[in-house]
Order: structure tokens, then C-alpha cells, then sequence
């Protein structure tokens, strides 16, 4: 029997929970399907899943196809929660994009699609809901060719659409084997000399599917069931078995963390070699950290089953792990793949409702910053605020359900703010010598600041003997150059630049006779910690910032008609179309807009194109702000843009 490690992508309501609950009733793990609408489906567990019918966190559930074990992983359909999706694509042996038959190729059908190609998982397709009114066969067909620039090949034909008789008649199409024969010259000779048997066109199906050159389509429905026992035929042919030697080194990967009863955190890894087993001691992602496995559940018909060892192509739960993070290798790394989708572009300040504790808050908030870390904390010790990165509005309904939920903590959220970048103008350089102009700490730093390529990141260098001064004093400074650059001049992130250590220096360990180290004269890791914020603000204010904000590349198609009501909008929008082209009636749009605006965006075009307008949009590049004040964030961090504000404030930390 082998293993299948396969995901279900869509966009939201297309149906893919409800497929879901077909597969595990066609499986014979459960009895009774269970319903979106009433809240008692298998996978969406969160409270606030089962409220408002959406799947918010992955969720995995095991059954059997004949000889194939099938580990199934829902994924979320909403845009705010891509970063989800991002961590489960990495684990997939392959995938089941749903699409509606009534809606067709949505927004987010697109970037997923894309994603999958570019990752090379194979993907089959099923076009669901062909029961409901106004489903469609040819017109959907033909948007998953054009719009999803996708080589289908359409596994069969749909009768008695719009209808709860709607069914789906199984067998290759005409066109099948003009998409197949595209891709394989034998086959496509076999094509014009009429030998083509029907176990020839099988394995061409077969082996352009794996490669991800094609991508099966089938018609359906969740609901009534119409079409399912053929995606599970395909599930079960077409796509690739798990693979891996459960014999070498142990390797996998942490997609999921949540906490236990006890408040213990379980990891959710898919392994991709080795054998991992209970009391193993085992290395975390890259930081050196380590842990000791107490427990393993594997996944095993609709449960999860207390196991001593999981092998490679497995996804299991694992206990004992009290450092793991979202995303660490486990054992030795594999070759790293970087994220997929865009990190976060909006920021907001949780506050707490009166009567809320501030530093349960802050402890909550943690927890969940642990299980999805590309949510971002920062926190005002000043004024006692955390602030909090998202992808979208509807995050915050879910972190507000969460923390009253799971904490019993009643919040509220301020005004949704971009986040933007700086980037250094020119270069810059300061200095501070020990001893000198009123430097209040034993060390000398230097420091040039220079431009960088954008996505290089920040580069640390020397131009100072690393044998001048002790490493750990080195190793101060550039810890304290990364973390300052967290916030720049206007309080932004710097993400990419180069700075240079340009001078070093440091008293050495000072002690009287008979009274041993003096901590008074001599430099500790605290004085490079301390100084080092204000030496680097200051080459930052000699070389100057500009303020870049972040920029979606849209995407919309709309009636022509609609284009004099919709122009003007987006240029109030500062939205800037880069083409536009005619389709008969319709026309399609694409540009960049700020992100700060993409949510105006959508709330208004359904009402300037008449329901009609559909938007894509997706995180694109940073680009200066526009001329004028320079949008500046609230700091958080001890102030060192003034000298005397920091050095106070540094005091008090230390005095606390």
C-alpha cells in the first residue's frame, strides 16, 4: 500500500471542505457528511471556522483508497490566509484544485494555479457544484485553459447540468488526446496514424500528469456526489506516490504548531527520509536548537494513532518540541525552496478592551505569533501597544475571535496602516570614540551605511582586524546593527543595505590587586549593545532614507460599458492602469496600486461595474512614497534619533 500526501486548494466557497466530506464518507470514515452551512464538518475545527464557513488553518485527516493511504490537508481559500497555504504547498506529493462550476476561475484560482505550476506538484482539477443553477461545462472549461494558462485535458463530459441530476459521464474527450499528443511526439505519431490504444493514452496520461505538463480535469458535485468516484480513480492513478528512504538520515518539515490541553506545543511534520522515533534527540531548523521526541501520532482513518516511530513520506504529530517554530527542518534541512507568496503589507495595533489584562494580551498574542510567524509582533514598552502585521481585514475577525476563544480576551483594533520600507538614499558614516565628545560607554564604533540591490538583504562587513577586539564585542555590534535597522530614520524597516565597521576599540579587563574584575573600567557586551543604535542612526541621517511604500499589481476584468465610472476611482485611488485590453464586451485592466488602497478597491468595484467587476491583486514591489511629508510609524524602540531620549530610556530599561 502506498502513501499519498495530497492537498485541496481553491478559492473560498468553491467547495473544497465540502469535498472534503464527501471523500472521507466515500472512504467509509465517516457515516454522515457533514455540512459547512451547519458547522459540523471534520476539518474546520476553529470555532470561528465552523461560524463563518471558511477554512482558516490546515487541518489533515487519513483514509484509504484500495492500496493507496491518503493523508488530506484542507487548506484555506481566503487571500488573508496564503500564508497557510504557503507552508502546506512544501509537504504536498500532489493536489486537487477546486474550481465552481457556477463562478468559474476566480481571483485566487489563478494565484494558486500558478503557484502549483511553478512548484511542479501534480494537480488535478474538479469543477464542482454542477448541480446548482447556472453551472457551466464549456464556458468553465475554456476560462481554465485561457485564464489559468493550463494544459487540461477534461476526463469526461457532464449531462443534466443546473439540476440535482447532474452527473458526470467518465471518458477521455476528443480534445484529451489533442492535449496529450502535444507533449509526446510517439503518441502524437500513433495520433495521425490512428494506432493510439486506449492503454497508450493511459500512460501518457499518467506520465504527463506526474511531470505536471497536464492537469486532469473532472465534473461534480460534493454535494450530491456526482463525478466523486471518478476524481478518486484519478486521485488514486494519476498522482505520484510519497517517496523517500525510510533508511537515511532523518528530514522533514514543521507545517503546522498548535497547543495541546496542557498548553504543550505539537508540531504537524512531514517527513521526507529517515525514521524518526520516540526519545529521539533532534536538531530544529538552523538556530542549533534541539529536542527530544516524547510522542508520535501518525494519521490513520479519519484519526490520529499513538505510534513509537514515524518513517519517511508521513505527516505525523510530534510532542516534546518546546522550541519548534513553523517552517524548521527537522534533522538535516532540505535544500531550501524561500516563500512563495508575499510577506505581509498591512500592520495594525491590537488594544485591549477595558478590564483586558495587557500582559495576557501580550502573552496571547506571542502564542499565536508562534504559530504563524510571518505574523509580526512589535510591541511599545512606552505606551504598552502591540502592533500586529496581516494580509487583509478579515484577520482581524479571526485573531479577535482567537484570543476571546482560546484566552478569554476581549480586544479591539485600531486603523489598518501599510507597511512601507526605507532605503538609504547614499551613503553615510559616524563615529564614536571611547573616551571622547561625551561618548557615555567604553567602546569605539564606527560605521558606513551604503545602498544595497533591493531583495540582497543586509550584508555586515569589516574593514577592522577581526583579532582587534574580542569576537563577542563584534558579534554585539552586528546583532545591534540588525536589530536597529528594524527602524529607520521614519521608523520603517531597512531591509536591504550594506554597513561597514569602520572603527573599533574597547577597554581591556581592568582589576585592582586583592579585589579582582572591575566592571567600572573596563568594556562589557552592554557599552557595543548601547552604542552601537546611535553611531548607526547617525550614518543613516548622514546618508538620509526615503520612504517606499508597498504596491499590489492588479489585475481587473470588467464590462467595457463600466470603464467611464471606474477610471476616475482608480486614479483617486492613485491605482495606475498599465494596459488595457477589449474582449467584445468586456475589458481587462492591469496596473499597480498602492496596498494601503486595495481593500477601498474592493469594497467599491462591485458597485461601479454592477456586480460584475472581478479584482485580482497581489503584492508586487515597493515603491517611494509620494512627494512630500515622509510617512513616518510609530517607534517602539528605545528612541536613539534622540541622543538624550535614549540614553534615559536606556537607563531606565537597565534600572528595570
Amino acid at each position: 500500500m502506498h502513501l499519498l500526501n495530497l492537498g485541496i486548494l481553491a478559492h473560498v466557497d468553491a467547495g473544497k471542505t465540502s469535498l472534503t466530506e464527501r471523500l472521507l464518507h466515500s472512504a467509509g470514515v465517516i457515516d454522515e457528511i457533514g455540512s459547512v452551512d451547519a458547522g459540523n464538518t471534520r476539518t474546520d475545527s476553529l470555532a470561528l471556522e465552523r461560524r463563518r464557513g471558511i477554512t482558516i488553518k490546515s487541518a489533515v485527516v487519513s483514509f484509504a483508497l484500495d492500496d493507496v493511504t491518503v493523508n488530506l490537508i484542507d487548506t484555506p481559500g481566503h487571500p488573508d490566509f496564503i500564508a497557510e497555504v504557503e507552508r502546506v504547498l512544501g509537504v504536498l506529493d500532489g493536489a486537487v484544485l477546486v474550481v465552481s462550476a457556477v463562478e468559474g476561475v476566480q481571483p485566487q484560482t489563478r494565484v494558486l494555479m500558478r503557484t502549483l505550476q511553478r512548484l511542479r506538484i501534480p494537480t488535478l482539477v474538479l469543477v464542482n457544484k454542477i448541480d446548482r443553477r447556472g453551472a457551466r461545462y464549456d464556458a468553465v472549461l475554456r476560462a481554465l485553459s485561457q485564464r489559468l494558462t493550463a494544459a487540461v485535458v477534461p476526463m469526461g463530459t457532464a449531462e443534466g447540468l443546473g439540476t440535482r441530476a447532474a452527473r458526470f459521464v467518465p471518458g477521455p474527450t476528443p480534445s484529451a488526446l489533442d492535449v496529450l499528443a502535444g507533449h509526446d511526439d510517439e503518441l502524437l505519431a500513433a495520433y495521425v496514424e490512428d494506432t493510439v490504444s486506449h492503454s497508450r493514452l493511459h500512460a501518457a496520461l499518467v506520465d504527463q500528469t506526474r511531470q505536471t505538463l497536464v492537469h486532469p480535469v473532472y465534473f461534480g458535485s460534493a454535494i450530491t456526489g456526482a463525478g466523486v468516484d471518478a476524481l478518486i480513480g484519478g486521485i488514486r492513478e494519476l498522482l505520484p506516490a510519497a517517496d523517500g528512504d525510510p533508511e537515511g538520515p532523518v528530514s522533514g518539515t514543521v507545517f503546522k504548531v498548535e497547543r495541546g490541553p496542557a498548553g504543550e506545543k505539537v508540531a504537524y511534520a512531514r517527513m521526507f527520509s529517515g525514521t524518526l522515533r520516540t526519545r529521539d534527540r533532534i536538531r530544529l531548523g538552523d538556530t542549533g536548537a534541539e529536542g527530544r521526541i516524547t510522542a508520535i501520532s501518525v494519521f490513520d482513518q479519519g484519526a490520529d494513532v499513538r505510534e513509537g516511530s514515524v518513517a519517511a513520506g508521513r505527516i505525523a504529530k510530534l510532542w516534546g518540541l518546546a522550541d519548534v517554530r513553523i517552517g524548521d527542518a527537522i534533522g538535516e534541512p532540505r535544500k531550501a525552496t524561500g516563500h512563495h507568496f508575499a510577506p505581509p503589507t498591512l500592520e495594525t495595533i491590537v488594544a485591549p478592551a477595558d478590564g483586558t489584562d495587557r500582559r495576557a494580551l501580550h502573552r496571547a498574542l506571542t502564542l499565536l505569533a508562534e504559530q504563524d510567524p510571518l505574523i509580526d509582533l512589535r510591541h511599545d514598552e512606552v505606551r504598552q501597544e502591540t502592533f500586529v502585521s496581516l494580509y487583509g481585514e478579515v484577520q482581524k475577525e479571526v485573531i479577535q475571535a482567537t484570543l476571546a476563544d482560546d484566552f478569554g480576551l476581549d480586544v479591539t483594533f485600531r486603523e489598518t496602516t501599510p507597511l512601507c520600507v526605507e532605503r538609504p538614499v547614499g551613503p553615510g558614516a559616524a563615529v564614536e570614540f571611547n573616551g571622547k565628545d561625551g561618548n557615555p560607554f567604553l567602546a569605539t564604533v564606527g560605521l558606513r551605511v551604503e545602498p544595497a540591490p533591493v531583495g540582497s538583504g543586509v550584508e555586515f562587513r569589516l574593514e577592522v582586524e577581526l583579532g582587534s577586539m574580542p569576537y563577542a564585542f563584534f558579534k554585539a555590534v552586528e546583532d545591534t546593527v540588525r536589530e536597529t535597522l528594524g527602524q529607520g530614520l521614519y521608523g520603517w524597516r531597512i531591509p536591504d543595505c550594506t554597513v561597514t565597521m569602520t572603527h573599533s576599540g574597547y577597554s581591556p579587563r581592568q582589576s585592582h590587586a586583592h579585589q579582582g574584575f572591575d566592571k567600572s573600567m573596563s568594556s562589557t557586551g552592554y557599552d557595543f549593545r548601547g552604542l552601537t543604535p546611535l553611531v548607526l542612526i547617525e550614518a543613516l541621517r548622514r546618508a538620509g532614507t526615503r520612504v517606499h511604500e508597498p504596491m499590489h499589481r492588479f489585475r481587473i476584468e470588467t464590462p467595457s460599458d463600466t470603464l467611464a465610472a471606474l477610471l476616475p476611482v482608480l486614479a483617486r485611488l492613485r491605482a495606475v492602469p498599465r494596459t488595457t485590453q477589449t474582449h467584445g464586451a468586456s475589458c481587462s485592466l492591469e496596473g499597480s496600486v498602492p496596498a494601503a488602497h486595495v481593500h477601498e478597491l474592493e469594497q467599491q468595484l462591485p458597485g461601479l461595474t454592477r456586480g460584475e467587476g472581478e479584482l485580482e491583486s497581489a503584492f508586487d514591489h515597493y515603491a517611494p512614497a509620494v512627494r512630500g511629508a515622509e510617512p513616518e510609524r510609530r517607534r517602539t524602540d528605545l528612541n536613539p534619533l534622540s541622543r538624550k531620549e535614549y540614553l534615559l530610556n536606556l537607563t531606565r530599561r537597565v534600572g528595570n
